[in-house]
């Protein structure tokens, strides 16, 4: 018998990435019609088999994999969940597997409805990226029984299985560096309980502060986005302070670009008038003219460990089970500058 046909075998000939060829083979958008055809095409030239949702047979066994994704993390910009989505498909891909998006509109969340491609039974098991809440996550686990995994966030249910990156100990990195570079008056800029990202990163920040022999001042732990809506800086979210720290942690590096607009607006330079760190190291091009110095965040890791944890729970096979941290490096870039006291 020979050996069986794989995506990246129809990728190499057409040449195109393997997520284009699951796009293509699975119906889904992102594809032009004509380049659509010529995969199939070739797909059935190769005798390549499709999966389905049913269960195949044992080993080279292919799944279908729905993923979710809240609106409000998919904003106007080429936003860091996207860019989690895109490796999870690409990991996905290279499992043999294909992964089906559907967006959680905020109404969707609300009234608890069911994504559509769970009441269809059109996956074999789900990935939700990025923070539910608690009622809509209880809502999909009595609802579908297919196996599930949480990234970057985690549930209080000791049954969710997730992954994320080492958040608390990235914000207490870039705090010490903070300290390293001469600054004592740090801010948090982050919506505490948001996410549980957010506080993590915030507890990290205070962490350094406790062991500098600092204490967490209440007007220095801002705000950054609307709490029902997740959007940044709108409507005059973040605020600065009456009086002012020399620098600021920011719980991304998108929250960092728009903290450094609102200073600009103020009168403020970064890096020579205020220090500023941010998290992730993912910023969509543009948006900021001072390189962020951050914590980044492996996002291939992430999306490696997500897909293969997920893949061995549909297959029935024995797992780790509980929370997998994925640690990050730091990043040194342009806005932080080393703080001189006036002599």
């Amino acid at each position: 018998m020979g050996k069986a046909v794989k995506l990246a075998d129809i990728a190499k000939q057409m040449n195109v990435s393997t997520v284009t060829v699951s796009k293509a083979l699975s119906g889904q958008k992102g594809v032009s019609e004509e380049m659509r055809e010529k995969i199939k095409k070739l797909a059935d030239e190769l005798g390549y088999r499709q999966p389905s949702a049913a269960r195949l047979a044992a080993k080279n066994k292919s799944y279908n994999i729905g993923v979710i994704i809240a609106e409000h993390y998919l904003g106007k910009y080429n936003t860091f969940y996207w860019q989690l989505y895109q490796e999870v498909t690409t990991k996905a891909a290279q499992k043999e597997c294909f992964t089906m998006l559907e967006v959680l509109t905020l109404q969707m969340e609300r009234e608890l409805e069911i994504p559509k491609i769970l009441k269809e039974d059109k996956v074999d098991g789900l990935v939700i990226i990025g923070k539910v809440s608690s009622e809509y996550l209880r809502e999909l686990e009595s609802e579908t029984k297919i196996p599930l995994m949480l990234l970057d966030f985690y549930s209080e249910s000791e049954e969710c299985d997730a992954v994320v990156t080492d958040n608390f100990y990235g914000a207490y990195l870039l705090t010490n560096y903070l300290f390293r570079m001469g600054h004592k008056k740090i801010a948090y800029v982050g919506t505490l309980m948001y996410t549980g990202s957010i506080t993590d990163r915030y507890f990290g920040y205070a962490k350094s502060l406790m062991e500098h022999g600092v204490e967490v001042r209440q007007d220095w732990v801002i705000a950054d986005r609307d709490m029902e809506t997740g959007l940044i800086g709108e409507g005059g979210t973040m605020q600065l302070p009456e009086e002012m720290p020399t620098a600021f942690v920011c719980n991304s590096d998108l929250t960092a670009s728009e903290l450094i607009k609102l200073l600009g607006e103020h009168g403020y330079c970064v890096p020579e008038d205020i220090s500023v760190v941010g998290f992730d190291n993912y910023l969509y091009p543009g948006l900021c003219d001072v390189e962020i110095t951050s914590y980044e965040v492996d996002m291939r890791e992430m999306a490696r460990k997500t897909i293969n944890t997920l893949i061995k729970k549909m297959a029935n096979e024995s797992y780790k089970k509980g929370l997998s941290v994925v640690e990050g490096h730091m990043v040194y870039k342009d806005s932080v500058q080393r703080f001189q006291e006036d002599m």
